[in-house]
Formats: C-alpha cells, structure tokens, sequence
C-alpha cells in the first residue's frame, strides 16, 4: 500500500495507506462503505493488489460490477486521480469510449497513455492519442508506442514520425552542429545554435548558414537596456505573419540598396524564418550582414536590440539614423548613445529622418549646423513642427 496519500477523505486515507483495520479495508473491498463513487473506485483499484487474498477478490469483483455510466463519469471528470486514470488506460477490459475520455483527459498520467499506445488494437484511438503533440513532446515514450503498434494507422504514423522529426531529431542535429562549432573554435557561434528553439522551418544547412553571421558571445552581451516585461511583445508568429515580415524586409532593401543577390535573399529568408526569440538574440549577436536585416525586422524589439550589438560600427549607425524604414524607437536610442550623439553626421541624418520621433529630432537641432538647419527649415519630408523649429534656430543664429 502506499504511504503517500493525497486523498482528503480520511478513511480513504487510512486504506491507502494501510492504516485501517482489517475488517475496515474488507468492507471497502465489498463496496460496502459510505463512500462516494471517485473514492470507492480509488479505494478498490488500490485493493485489487492487496496481499490478502479475500480483499484482492473482493476488490477485484466489486470493481468489476461498477456501471460503465459510472465509470464514463470519473474518465471525463477533471477531478479524477490518476490512478484511477491509469487503471482505465491499462485495463484491456476497459470500453472505447473510456478509453477515448480517459485520453482526452489533462489529469491522465504520460505513462498511462504511453502504456494504452503499446497495447490498444483501435487505429483511431492512436490517432486521438497523436492529436496532442504537447503530451507526446513532453514523453516520448508515447511516439515509440505508436510508432511500435501494428494497429497504427498512416495518419498516426504521420503524426507521430512529424512530432519526432520536429522535436527530437532536429535538436539532436543542432546539438551536432553545435559541438562541431565548438570544436572549431566558434564558441560564439555554438552558444546560438544550442541556446534555444531556433524556429521550425530550418534545415541543418539553415543552421551552418546562420551560424556564419554569428560573431559575438553570450558573455558580450548587455541585456540591461531590455526591460523584463518587453519580453512579452517577442510572441510567437504564425506562417503568415513571417512571409509579411519577409517580404517587407526585402522590399525595403531593394529601396533602399537596390536589387538583392539570391545569397541575400536567401539569408533573409533563413533569418526571418526564426522566432523573434531567436531574432532578438542574433540582433545582439549577429555580424554587420545579420544587422543589416534586423535592424529593418517589424518586431520593435529585435530591431532595437541591433543597436545593443557590441560590434556594431560608426558607420552602421549613420545609415541607420538615415533609414526611413527602421522603428523609430532605434533611432531614439542612437541619441542617448553619448559616443554617437557626438558624431555630426549621425545627428545630421536623424534631424533630416522623417522616421526620428520630433521630440528627439527638436532636442538635437541646436547641434545642428546654421546651413543644414536653413535646408532642414525648408525640408517637406520632415514635420512641420520641425521645420518651423529649424527655422527659428537658424534666425536667431543670423539675426534674421
């Protein structure tokens, strides 16, 4: 009997436990206690294994003459324990419908449905049970039952190989790569392929190609300027929203750079198909070609995290504070970058960006030249608040 017992009821407790007294537990065994129905079949699933030989019958029997409404009732309750799950999911006697709730039920142990994917003769309750990636993931002792049963059918298969392919092979070749990484010496490089779920849609070839852009290590890495709750807008993307953010990338460096290579294109492809997870880290970490993706991705955070990237230079920054496609809270951020902020042509080029938040733009116009302010005064492309802004500045400066 076990001696760890979570059962509130108290004489259920002392059954368990094997505290009650002989008489006591033989009652149980016979159904002949004020119990409640989860209790009593709690009570008689643990007696049927007792070393006494009239209670194991007793129990044993009892159970057997329990209803099959009743025991639909405790398959489908949320509140059922799991031993009276796993009962259901290993008893061969058990109905498919008992078995189908007992598989849809949350509270139902891995072990339990791994152990009715081994023995079950039903194709379609292999399906249902392959229907839950999440439970298959977390044991896969579930995949191989499938897997292993002869009564799987090809939709079973399916799902059950895609889950093990997804989730097992693939982190297995990244860990692969990863070690070979390290025994070259590109430690930086390793710690991105192994750090996290990079993305789905990459191939082990996506994963030597983005390792290549790859230059800055975990230790280099300052995330103080990332306040925790921001973590929050890196949510997961759909299909739809990765091939919009893809397009819109490439869009914008044809603009602005004019006709892409195939290489480039393709490396846009592989970058953008991570999740933004992975994208904030490769912004932090990537060299000068990853930036240059990045720094244009729609997620205002990964975009931002580029310009928290050690590597980055002078003359990225200038471009960037020039780009009229780049979120305009990275372009705020190169204005509390004391070392930037010194440099006339990275404030000229944020001053002139119609992308630059106007409360950052006015606090930077005293340093701009009187000539460039007479041309930023006259500059349709920024506010009106701006140029008017531009225009007495350089006024008080002439005595105009």
């Amino acid at each position: 009997m076990s001696t760890n017992v979570k059962a509130p009821n108290p004489v259920v407790q002392a059954i368990l436990s094997g505290k009650a007294p002989q008489q006591a537990r033989l009652a149980a065994a016979r159904g002949m206690l004020p119990l409640n129905q989860t209790d009593l079949m709690e009570v008689l699933i643990a007696l049927r294994h007792s070393q006494e030989a009239e209670i194991a019958e007793a129990a044993t029997s009892t159970l057997a003459a329990q209803s099959e409404e009743d025991l639909l009732i405790a398959a489908k309750s949320a509140d059922t324990p799991p031993s009276i799950l796993t009962f259901f999911a290993s008893e061969a006697r058990t109905s498919r419908a008992i078995q189908e709730a007992t598989v849809l039920n949350h509270n139902t142990p891995d072990e339990a449905i791994a152990t009715l994917a081994r023995v079950t003769k039903d194709g379609s309750l292999l399906e249902l049970i392959g229907i839950n990636q999440q439970r298959m993931v977390r044991a896969p002792a579930i995949l191989d039952a499938i897997l292993g049963n002869a009564a799987r059918t090809p939709d079973a298969e399916r799902r059950a190989r895609e889950t093990r392919q997804e989730f097992f092979e693939k982190e297995r070749g990244a860990r692969q790569i990863a070690d070979e990484l390290r025994a070259r010496g590109k430690t930086a490089a390793a710690e991105f392929i192994e750090s996290e779920d990079l993305g789905s849609g990459l191939t082990a070839d996506d994963l030597w190609l983005l390792a290549e852009h790859i230059e800055v290590s975990d230790a280099d890495i300052d995330d103080s300027w990332l306040p925790s709750e921001r973590y929050e807008e890196l949510v997961m993307e759909s299909a739809e929203q990765q091939m919009a953010n893809m397009q819109r990338v490439i869009q914008h460096e044809k603009l602005e750079v004019g006709d892409l290579s195939s290489e480039r294109v393709s490396l846009i492809r592989r970058i953008l198909l991570m999740t933004p997870k992975a994208r904030l880290k490769m912004a932090q970490k990537g060299d000068r070609e990853a930036r240059g993706i990045l720094i244009r991705d729609s997620n205002k955070v990964v975009s931002c995290a580029v310009m928290a990237n050690p590597r980055l230079t002078e003359q990225e920054v200038e471009n960037i504070a020039s780009m009229r496609t780049v979120a305009a809270e990275a372009l705020r951020l190169i204005t509390m970058n004391r070392a930037w902020a010194r440099q006339y042509p990275i404030i000229h080029n944020l001053a002139r960006n119609p992308r630059t938040p106007i409360p950052t733009t006015i606090g930077i116009l005293p340093r701009i030249r009187t000539k460039d302010l007479l041309n930023l005064a006259q500059n349709r492309n920024v506010s009106e608040q701006v140029r008017r802004h531009a225009q007495r500045l350089s006024a008080a400066r002439t005595g105009g």
